[in-house]
């Protein structure tokens, strides 16, 4: 049985030690992290206890063992991970500025993403989540057409969508993704987008309207506004609610919202309301800005409820 499920790529992450170092300019890195969006979502909710697994390409090499051990270690299935000999596992360099804003440099075209494929009928049981990454959709064409596949097979089983933009600049290329992003939206759930993807995606100049926007597509139940260090804002078709931060002293802030993500969904699978959901979210974000790397941090049951009764 796997509660929460996800698609998308896994690469590693390699950092500036310090802010302000441009990308253009010699300098000295550290890593290589396990990094990806989906695989540091999936990673947070099977530290918390969820059965999870991913579907996506890694090479066989050194870069590809780095993530695979970390996601067998904390639990998360990855026996229908691509580990191919012919393409190398995808890497993203990263710098960050001291005004909050960071530069990504992504090598992903031509990785083995783009040769995973939708999982067939039955291979996954009792999905309770499908989880969808707005880069993966803009790694490429071809594997954007697999998830959607994927994701209408799961819906078409009873799985929820939860939905993350997650937009990358870097990766916004191609134009046809406006239209996969709607077919995600028509399917999703569980939206949970930081302010400007809110109002890119529905062309809207305000939140309160493009939150409406949100919920004319008939499945949609919970729309979770990430606002970074201000929280965050759940909207459900009867209610709102405000969720804060709990404070920490940053070390990096890659990977936050994709550790709220996955302890988020977390919490749905565990029974929680859709508020304590978004305060075990709040805190996994905050333990992995407290630690350097974007899959960093001191995430598990006990050290959530601590902060969560801290705060």
């Amino acid at each position: 049985m796997t509660e929460i499920l996800t698609m998308g790529e896994m690469l590693v992450e390699i950092m500036r030690e310090q802010e302000d170092v441009p990308l253009d300019q010699a300098g000295t890195f550290r890593g290589p992290y396990p990094s990806g969006a989906p695989a540091i979502c999936i990673d947070a909710a099977a530290r918390l206890g969820c059965r999870t697994a991913i579907v996506g390409g890694v090479g066989k090499d050194d870069f590809g063992k780095c993530i695979l051990e970390r996601l067998r270690k904390d639990g998360v299935d990855v026996s229908h991970v691509i580990e191919s000999k012919e393409r190398a596992t995808g890497c993203a360099f990263v710098t960050y500025f001291s005004d909050g804003s960071r530069k990504f440099i992504f090598h992903m075209g031509n990785t083995p993403a783009v040769e995973a494929k939708a999982p067939g009928q039955g291979e996954f049981e009792g999905v309770r989540y499908m989880h969808i990454m707005g880069c993966s959709l803009m790694s490429s064409p071809v594997f954007a057409r697999e998830i959607l596949k994927a994701m209408r097979m799961l819906a078409g089983e009873g799985s929820k969508i939860s939905f993350d933009p997650n937009i990358r600049k870097e990766l916004f290329t191609d134009a046809s993704i406006h239209e996969v992003i709607r077919e995600v939206m028509e399917h999703t759930s569980i939206f949970l987008p930081g302010v400007e993807e809110l109002l890119l995606i529905t062309g809207k100049e305000n939140v309160e309207e493009a939150v409406k926007t949100c919920f004319t597509y008939p499945r949609m139940e919970i729309l979770v506004l990430k606002n970074g260090s201000k929280g965050s804002r759940i909207y459900q078709r009867s209610s709102v609610e405000e969720v804060g931060v709990y404070q920490v002293e940053q070390a990096d802030a890659t990977g936050a919202g994709d550790c709220f993500d996955g302890a988020f969904l977390a919490g749905l699978v565990q029974g929680k309301s859709v508020k304590e959901a978004a305060q075990m979210g709040a805190a996994a974000g905050a333990l992995n800005a407290a630690a350097f790397g974007p899959m960093e941090g001191r995430i598990n049951p006990a050290s959530i409820k601590e902060m969560m009764e801290s705060g």
